[in-house]
């Protein structure tokens, strides 16, 4: 491995960490007093938007296998934040959907993590804000053929 490899390596090792713990602090500073967990947050953020996400797509945006995201789907319905119903055409399949409550929840949340992106990107340059943006979505599309490779190794 050559010397240049190698300190992006561990210059990553020493950043994500620190990046991981600040994100994790700000989720859990904008969900106080909302009674919702990290995982919940992410299935209404998943469904905000889409009038109605098949949970197998749910799933999948989701990082979940259907089994665990119908557990939480079934938690998300007993707290009147989405509902279930079975698809007009495939009765087979079946879509979730914000309810009322859940669309004003998803708001209020999506308003406070505006303001702290606002705060910090306010804070860098436009030069600074481009490449960063940059940079996460590489970052982005290598995952992504990362998973694909995955998948494509496991069949």
């Amino acid at each position: 491995m050559d010397d240049q490899l190698q300190s992006f390596i561990n210059e990553i090792q020493r950043l994500f960490p620190r990046i991981m713990r600040y994100l994790e602090a700000e989720a859990s500073r904008e969900l106080i007093g909302l009674e919702v967990t990290p995982s919940q947050m992410n299935a209404l953020f998943a469904l905000y938007g889409v009038p109605n996400l098949p949970m197998g797509e749910l799933a999948e945006q989701l990082g979940l296998t259907e089994s665990a995201a119908t557990r939480l789907v079934d938690r998300l319905i007993n707290m009147n934040l989405v509902r279930r119903e079975r698809d007009d055409q495939d009765r087979r399949v079946v879509r979730v959907r914000l309810s009322s409550y859940g669309k004003q929840l998803a708001e209020l949340v999506f308003e406070r993590r505006q303001a702290q992106f606002s705060r910090f990107a306010e804070r860098l340059d436009q030069k600074s804000r481009d490449a960063l943006i940059f940079g996460l979505s590489e970052l982005l599309n290598v995952f992504g053929i990362l998973e694909q490779e995955s998948k494509s190794s496991k069949k």
